[in-house]
């Protein structure tokens, strides 16, 4: 018989792991507190960047990246080739980054592409975002521009990233991704009507990895030799030309051959048919951001080409393919947090978030070495630092002291940041993005669809209607429709009678 304590604490024990079907009342942390803004992290000033002292962002992406094993969270389905960039126009007036330092420069790469929700398994033809993460081989270290095929995204702070991955991925109790918890979170998440209209339109389902653009969509530093600092934003312009499938198209392709996107790049490059893609950028005078019209560090947003046009730096050609996949690409990482002198963040909210999660993720999915791996490693240079030790360590520092500073001639700081510094102002707390004076969930989304034939209008009806059908909720679909009715009048219209035509 345990004694009377022991069975307290038992009875305690279970019903601390009573089964919830329905959670209601408060959101906490894991620690049971309450939490006073689950959409907007915590920043220094209304247009700081993202503090570490805010527990509940850091908790939900630590948590959020260990939720599978051993695959990526997102981005688990992918392929890769290494290949070269090379600088085509004199950008040295903007960055001091020694890879893009003259005309005809050449640097080592390696690009990953892959989809988002799929698991490891999944099918290559469906209707998802496609990964774009670039690897630069610099003299300086290794820089990593992690992208998409879009130009912008679903959520413009990190701290809903969790969520909303979640509703994208399989269903805790069904086991199958589910209309219902799509449509609830893009419906409560106007700032995604932009993204899911490029989603759901022609460009949603890219025909291969070779005829799609890329886009590094995050604004990015850029800083000169002087101090001087830019904003920018990267475009990779497809070579091969823009490629797409149809709903119908895809799902066959889909089933005939789940490996048509990895299949495709494989047997270009052994063919010699090396794809490549035209480099360009978007650059903001850091003096002219405070009152640009759109918030230029909103990623659910674009810079429009009439106020700063793209401008051609470089062409990147892959050309050569992995000799081994799981060492080669799913070992690969990347993390925007991997910057070189010249080139930095900017105070991007999701950019801010993902500086932090993705090494995060890479440390407990590969291991906290993972950086030694050959795909990993520095090409260009050497890494010198005091680490040690931890899964599958090579030893490679031998006997060297693991401080600094030291008087044995270890390596120590340069004194010089790879980025200029932000003025930031005010006071701490859960900030929403400062409001520019354009600022709006919708006129990019409404926009983009004034910019589609009349055809392209038509397929991106049936594409949404057909989605937004399969809820089975009325207030689910009807608050999904408002949010394209507030894009565009004729849009919302459109929509609403096709679900209704698909519902009866």
């Amino acid at each position: 018989m345990p004694a009377p304590d022991q069975g307290q604490n038992a009875s305690t024990q279970e019903a601390h792991v009573t089964v919830q079907d329905n959670i209601t009342g408060p959101l906490t942390t894991e620690s049971g507190a309450p939490v006073a803004d689950n959409q907007n992290s915590e920043t220094a000033g209304a247009g700081g960047p993202v503090l570490i002292q805010d527990q509940h962002l850091i908790e939900k992406l630590a948590h959020f990246n260990r939720e599978r094993i051993p695959e990526r969270v997102v981005h688990a389905r992918g392929a890769g080739a290494y290949g070269t960039f090379t600088v085509t126009a004199d950008v040295t007036k903007y960055t001091r980054a020694a890879f893009l330092s003259e005309v005809g420069k050449q640097t080592e790469t390696f690009l990953r592409f892959s989809t988002v929700a799929g698991n490891l398994g999944a099918a290559d033809a469906v209707r998802d975002p496609r990964g774009f993460a670039l690897k630069f081989y610099t003299e300086d270290g290794n820089y990593d521009l992690v992208g998409n095929n879009t130009p912008v995204f679903f959520i413009k702070d990190a701290i809903k990233f969790p969520d909303f991955i979640h509703t994208q991925k399989r269903d805790p109790y069904t086991g199958s991704q589910e209309a219902d918890n799509v449509w609830d979170f893009w419906g409560l998440s106007p700032e995604s009507t932009h993204q899911v209209t490029w989603l759901f339109g022609d460009r949603g389902i890219p025909a291969s990895y070779r005829h799609m653009d890329g886009f590094g969509s995050h604004t990015y530093q850029w800083n000169n030799a002087a101090g001087e600092v830019f904003w920018v934003k990267y475009h990779f312009k497809t070579d091969q030309g823009i490629k797409n499938l149809t709903t119908a198209e895809a799902a066959e392709t889909a089933g005939l051959d789940p490996d048509s996107h990895q299949r495709d790049l494989r047997e270009a490059i052994e063919r010699g048919d090396f794809p490549t893609w035209t480099v360009q950028v978007q650059i903001m005078p850091a003096a002219e951001a405070a009152n640009y019209r759109f918030n230029p560090f909103d990623l659910t947003k674009v810079w429009p080409h009439a106020d700063y046009p793209p401008i051609e730096i470089g062409k990147l050609e892959l050309n050569r393919n992995p000799r081994n996949i799981f060492a080669e690409v799913e070992q690969s990482i990347f993390s925007p947090a991997h910057f070189v002198p010249g080139i930095g963040p900017s105070p991007d909210k999701m950019l801010q978030g993902r500086l932090f999660a993705y090494g995060d993720a890479h440390r407990y999915r590969v291991g906290i070495n993972a950086d030694h791996l050959p795909v990993n490693r520095p090409h260009a240079a050497e890494a010198r630092t005091h680490a040690r030790d931890g899964f599958l360590y090579d030893g490679r520092h031998a006997g060297a002291k693991n401080y600094e500073p030291n008087s044995f001639g270890g390596p120590a700081q340069t004194d010089r940041p790879l980025w200029q510094p932000s003025s930031v102002s005010g006071l701490t707390g859960d900030h929403e993005a400062p409001s520019h004076a354009e600022d709006d969930d919708f006129v990019q989304a409404g926009n983009l669809y004034r910019l589609m034939s009349e055809e392209e209008k038509e397929r991106l009806i049936e594409n949404l209607a057909q989605n937004i059908a399969k809820v089975s909720r009325d207030d689910i679909a009807q608050r999904a429709i408002e949010n394209f009715r507030k894009a565009d009048a004729d849009y919302g219209k459109r929509l609403e009678a096709a679900v209704q035509a698909l519902r009866g």
